[in-house]
């Protein structure tokens, strides 16, 4: 059943929150990841194979420990944004924004009349009933966030004309995407790259929208700090196993 969502209420409270990407579709890491404390996971299913069935149960997983299910569907679908919508998705993020059409395409798929044009549901965002209809879409409407995924050069261009009409929530760039755009594959720390970062926040402060940092040291998060950033993701479950895993290796077996 919908809820209120923690994030946003933090964000616009100053507060900072903490996320991770999850491409393992696993319902237990979901919970893991919630009672490690962070505020919110990113699902993916634009990178990751996940059915219908098997993300609504991701989505409940972290709704049993509090945490808020963002989830980043694949570029261009509106259907699979109306499936995440009504799974329980409390935000989506939208892969590979590039000009202010992706961000109108999303809203008309994301938000009820008269913002958008949403399919009209029941199930169990209303809570099976539980919820006046007309009470559920302004609920939901106010609650869902739209969340731009900026992973190209076009979009970084063009940051200025996407944020402008409103209707986003949180930006998030993409380094890694970013890096490939500006012909420096997987160069994250490349000054251009960084430079295009600063451009995506820039336009945030500008346009008084939350800007959501990439950042894994605790020394580059002091930076985003001082420069005003709450929002943070801290990477992704897939690469903080693994290295979990060859450092306990490591540890207990030595190298050979």
């Amino acid at each position: 059943m919908l809820r209120p969502n923690e994030v946003r209420q933090k964000l616009g409270a100053g507060e900072e929150v903490y996320g991770l990407f999850s491409t393992l579709p696993e319902p237990t890491m979901v919970e893991m990841i919630g009672c490690a404390g962070y505020d919110f996971v990113i699902l993916d299913t634009e990178h990751t194979l996940v059915d219908p069935q098997r993300l609504e149960n991701l989505i409940r997983a972290a709704e049993t420990t509090g945490l808020t299910p963002f989830v980043r569907v694949p570029e261009a679908d509106p259907g699979a944004v109306l499936r995440a919508l009504d799974a329980g998705a409390m935000g989506i993020v939208v892969p590979h924004v590039r000009g202010r059409a992706d961000i109108d395409a999303t809203i008309r798929a994301a938000r009820y009349a008269p913002e958008g044009m949403r399919s009209l549901n029941g199930g169990r965002g209303p809570g099976f009933g539980r919820i006046d209809p007309a009470e559920y879409i302004r609920r939901a409407n106010a609650e869902i966030m739209v969340v731009a995924l900026l992973e190209d050069a076009e979009g970084v261009a063009a940051i200025d004309e996407i944020l402008a009409p409103g209707g986003v929530d949180l930006v998030l760039p993409g380094p890694g995407d970013l890096s490939q755009s500006y012909g420096v594959p997987w160069q994250v720390r490349h000054p251009r790259v960084q430079e295009a970062v600063r451009t995506l926040r820039g336009a945030c402060a500008r346009h008084s929208v939350p800007f959501c940092a990439m950042s894994t040291t605790p020394e580059r998060r002091a930076e985003w700090r001082a420069d005003g950033v709450t929002a943070f993701v801290l990477g992704e479950d897939r690469d903080l196993a693994a290295r979990a895993l060859r450092a306990h290796r490591e540890r207990t077996a030595g190298r050979e």
